[in-house]
């Protein structure tokens, strides 16, 4: 019986790992596109709790508003038409602009009413979780009350055809500018922390607020630049997301949950590791589709997770963790 069941594991492993070789590099394109956007998603939860200490619930509705904000664009401007290339081009742009502003609003909407008036109150952290979450049920049911609750699917200003083969594996037109613009922003985001006057504000309101406060820095505005930033790379990837899958009141639910996870993978607060992480949980995702049954895949996510978790409880690179605003 025993010798049975070794053979049957076995045999499941053989043939699925023989699958999962014939498939890698298609899953492995799909995984990094996907990857890029869990990645922009987490910037905006690592971000607001690398000044607040605090998590932005009202996250996956930033998603979701730019992804509704762009539908509408595109719905306007491509119509029943057949854009030209440079349409396409100037389209594909205009639609990553409108869905990050409309993304960096409600962010911005959702600092200065759900987070600024309790911060000024020192408040107690279980009231801004409440406060996030009620922020988060508002717009949830707002966006299903306003515009349905069916999925509308996205009329691409391109045709998603194969562009060229990466190692037998075609790649699309879609998950080129995926990885086009997930590369641009998150490296420009990258820079304007790390060299500019705004990101060394940022960083040293993460690193001890009331220190940077003495030292000139307005600690009101950083915050809301923050969560401008944040809400923008988050608006720009649920235009991306939109032209995938569509959009829907619910579509923010659980690519931001999953974005959460890959901000704790890679060490929540830290920057590169929101990317790492949203990287290797796109990968991991996409690859595990050649082991177990589509349906599974979330399963696979939070169980990758908490095994990093058991590991290493800071994440890959290891939390960024100062002193609260």
């Amino acid at each position: 019986m025993k010798g049975a069941v070794v053979s049957g594991f076995f045999s499941y492993f053989t043939s699925h790992f023989a699958t999962l070789g014939h498939e890698f590099w298609p899953l492995l394109v799909g995984g990094l596109a996907t990857g890029f956007i869990y990645s922009m998603v987490a910037i905006g939860y690592t971000m607001v709790y690398g000044v607040l200490r605090l998590i932005n619930f009202a996250h996956s509705e930033v998603f979701m508003s730019g992804g509704f904000a762009s539908f509408f664009l595109t719905k306007w401007l491509v119509g029943s038409g057949n854009p030209s290339a440079w349409q396409s081009v100037l389209y594909v742009v205009l639609g990553v602009l409108v869905g990050g502003l409309a993304g960096a609003a409600i962010a911005a909407l959702v600092e200065r009413t759900a987070y600024r008036p309790l911060r000024r109150r020192k408040a107690p952290k279980l009231a801004y979780l409440i406060s996030a979450i009620g922020a988060s049920y508002f717009l949830f049911n707002l966006a299903a009350k306003e515009f349905g609750r069916i999925n509308f699917a996205m009329s691409p200003p391109f045709v998603n055809h194969a562009l060229f083969q990466f190692a037998n594996a075609p790649v699309e037109m879609l998950d080129v500018i995926t990885l086009v613009v997930g590369l641009l922003m998150l490296f420009g985001l990258d820079r304007l922390v790390s060299k500019s006057k705004l990101g060394r504000s940022i960083r040293a309101v993460a690193q001890d607020a009331e220190t940077a406060s003495l030292m000139g820095v307005n600690i009101d505005r950083t915050i809301a630049v923050t969560f401008l930033l944040g809400g923008f790379l988050g608006g720009a990837a649920g235009y991306l997301f939109g032209l995938k899958f569509g959009v829907v009141y619910t579509m923010g639910f659980t690519p931001a949950l999953k974005a959460f996870t890959a901000a704790v993978l890679g060490g929540i607060g830290n920057l590169r590791g929101a990317l790492i992480g949203g990287l290797l949980l796109g990968v991991v995702e996409s690859l595990s589709v050649a082991f177990v049954n589509g349906a599974y895949i979330d399963v696979v996510s939070f169980g990758v997770l908490v095994l990093v978790l058991l590991v290493r409880p800071t994440g890959i690179l290891g939390e960024s963790l100062g002193r609260a605003a």
